[in-house]
């Protein structure tokens, strides 16, 4: 289950009606899907083959679909990323700068554990949302943000899109901003 960390407080938020409250006066969507549903001998693996790749999908397809719908997402994609991936570090510095996009950015977690550092209205700041398997999140295309790794560097998450080419990053600039963990 996600939990919240505001930057400014070090108070942490908990429990998913607290949770989903909170990201929603953020306008942020937080949803959770049942992780159980995902064959076990794919829980906990991060290597992944095109079939297994197409398995998770499969597995949630119905949610995926709900989503899509909802939201006006049109594609679809897995990411699986961990220590075996190749250019891992370069991947990560990649991810790990304050960004906007052209449309929501959206994971859905399968496997693993991720977190996004999200800007937040005037009284609250930065804060840090950390996410796992089941756990789904979907930030405004207008909200500075990064999607990065946690401590264990492994995760399988469903990546949801408006245009088929997929999302474009625009660099956010904010001084307010620390790198602090």
């Amino acid at each position: 289950m996600a939990e919240i960390r505001i930057r400014n407080t070090d108070e942490r938020i908990t429990g998913e009606q607290n949770v989903r409250q909170f990201l929603e006066n953020q306008e942020v969507l937080y949803e959770h899907w049942n992780a159980e549903k995902l064959p076990s001998n794919l829980k906990d693996k991060f290597i992944l083959s095109d079939e297994e790749k197409a398995e998770i999908l499969s597995t949630f397809d119905e949610e995926i679909r709900d989503l899509a719908s909802r939201r006006g997402y049109k594609t679809w994609d897995l990411i699986a990323l961990s220590d075996a991936t190749p250019n891992l570090d370069e991947l990560l510095k990649k991810f790990e700068s304050v960004h906007t996009h052209t449309e929501d950015e959206v994971r859905a977690i399968t496997a693993g554990k991720g977190i996004f550092v999200i800007k937040g209205s005037e009284d609250v700041g930065y804060f840090d949302v950390e996410l796992e398997a089941g756990d789904v999140i979907s930030v405004p295309e207008t909200i500075p943000h990064f999607f990065t790794l946690m401590e264990n560097r492994q995760i399988v998450a469903v990546r949801l899109f408006i245009e088929t080419e997929g999302w474009i990053a625009h660099p956010f600039e904010d001084p307010e901003f620390s790198k602090a963990k």
